[in-house]
């Protein structure tokens, strides 16, 4: 995972607007947000999404730089309670007001309560709930093989990963398990050898552009690896046309291009997520 220490210098943004977002930052870190995914961003991505836990030095790195920041908000499409369970962030020293935003933003966690506040379920998610398995046995054409369903409660996740072509799975499944869904109107949500059913409406760009509107910030820096946070880019690139300052950083995947091509930074997964926390937080003192 490699080794970080507060020594290691900040890095330059390659773009004019990241420079700007990251000076702004760096300015007035009282009004900054600091946005963030979870996996693949703050946890490795691991075959099985149970075992993804936080990257050991994310949490002390973000409890430096929590309170020296306006907020810490994480951004993921797991459950609320299973990012924070997974991440250990509850009753954390410096992340005393931390927020998750679950569910792509359907669910929310506060630090302050310690409780998850979240609107009724889709009935589209119980319904492709039960005709999901016997779905896949029939669907892509044998690829379904070595498939598997995540429970998500509000959403259910179809990974590919464990098959044994799992490209040509998650090729095979996306247009019928996109079909599937918006019978039951769902939309399919394609990431990392995942394709998620989920209700349509929130994303990851609407949960951080009203949570940055929320508390009013004047600059926010934004972190994922995945398709799913392409809509947070196109937030904070909306934010900076407004002229709300904004960096874009790219947990660095070679599975996803899209998102490396519009970040501002590109970082070496995880642990280059984590040692940016650190030199953020001591360039700021």
């Amino acid at each position: 995972m490699g080794t970080h220490t507060d020594t290691d210098p900040l890095p330059t943004p390659v773009t004019r607007a990241g420079r700007d977002g990251l000076g702004a930052i760096l300015a007035n870190p009282r009004k900054a947000v600091i946005g963030l995914d979870f996996d693949g961003t703050l946890a490795p991505i691991v075959a099985d999404p149970e075992q993804a836990r936080a990257h050991p030095d994310a949490v002390p790195a973000l409890a430096r730089l929590a309170p020296k920041v306006a907020a810490v908000a994480v951004v993921t499409g797991r459950p609320a309670e299973v990012a924070v369970r997974h991440g250990g962030f509850a009753g954390v020293p410096g992340l005393e007001h931390l927020v998750v935003l679950g569910h792509y933003g359907a669910e929310r966690w506060d630090a302050v309560s310690g409780e998850v506040t979240a609107p009724a379920p889709h009935p589209g998610v119980a319904a492709v709930r039960a005709e999901l398995p016997g779905f896949l046995d029939r669907a892509g054409a044998g690829q379904a093989q070595g498939t598997w369903i995540e429970e998500k409660g509000r959403a259910l996740a179809v990974h590919t990963r464990r098959a044994s072509d799992p490209q040509a799975a998650f090729e095979a499944l996306r247009e019928p398990l996109t079909e599937l869904a918006a019978r039951h109107g769902l939309i399919v949500e394609p990431g990392r050898l995942v394709l998620e059913l989920r209700p349509p409406g929130m994303d990851k760009g609407v949960a951080l552009g009203e949570y940055v509107r929320e508390i009013s910030a004047e600059a926010v820096l934004y972190g994922g690896d995945d398709l799913g946070d392409l809509p947070a880019f196109g937030a904070v690139e909306k934010l900076r046309s407004d002229g709300v300052p904004g960096l874009l950083v790219c947990s660095g995947s070679d599975e996803v291009t899209e998102l490396r091509e519009r970040a501002d930074l590109v970082v070496d997964g995880p642990a280059g997520v984590v040692r940016l926390l650190s030199a953020l937080a001591a360039q700021l003192g």
